[in-house]
């Protein structure tokens, strides 16, 4: 094992553990927010595709009403969409919802620096090249998501992704952590806008 790869795993560990046992009461206390202001389970799970191809059920503190993949623009959304809570926005403007992907991290499952994690019809996509997204753990935050995250057009996010497949390192990590802070603060590319995101296959 490399000691990029050694570094990596501490940090996993380090802020996986720390970040889950800081944030558990914070957690708790939005979970029920969510759950006064809609009901439904404030812990949102969805399978995505991780490392290898292998599915994994992602966590989240939910942001819209329940049911609201089945409904309306279904897997896209956009600022201002009517499914979203009044506590959904103010999570989703801050990433609080994306708080329960330390428990994917502990889990083995997530690394806290990765591509996103993506959907199986969104892998189904893939061209060979793409696929090679998939050969490291999803992360909280990544290449992608600090330099335009959902804003980006779909294409343009899976070549950051492999950039950072193939450049990566215990420093590119950092760097990608500490601009991550900067992306939080202003909220930029929170939402797909016209070009950015992925769209179904029609």
């Amino acid at each position: 094992m490399s000691v990029d790869e050694l570094g990596k795993r501490l940090l996993d560990f380090v802020l996986g553990l720390t970040g889950s046992l800081l944030s558990a009461p914070l957690v708790a206390l939005l979970a029920v927010a969510v759950r006064v202001e809609s009901p439904g389970h404030p812990i949102y799970r969805q399978t995505r595709v991780g490392r290898d191809g292998v599915p994994f059920s992602i966590y989240k503190l939910r942001t819209m009403v329940r049911g609201a993949e089945f409904t309306g623009a279904g897997l896209a959304i956009q600022e201002g969409d009517d499914r979203i809570t009044r506590v959904g926005a103010l999570l989703r403007r801050y990433s609080l919802d994306e708080l329960p992907n330390l428990w994917n991290v502990l889990r083995g499952e997530m690394s806290v620096v990765g591509p996103r994690p993506t959907l199986a019809v969104q892998v189904e996509q893939y061209s060979e090249r793409q696929r090679r997204r998939l050969t490291v753990k999803p992360g909280i935050t990544g290449w992608a998501q600090i330099n335009g995250r959902a804003a980006l057009p779909w294409s343009e996010r899976i070549e950051l992704d492999l950039y950072y497949v193939e450049h990566r390192s215990l420093a590119l990590d950092l760097k990608i952590l500490g601009r991550t802070v900067q992306m939080v603060l202003t909220g930029q590319g929170l939402y797909k806008g016209e070009t950015g995101g992925w769209h179904p296959p029609t």
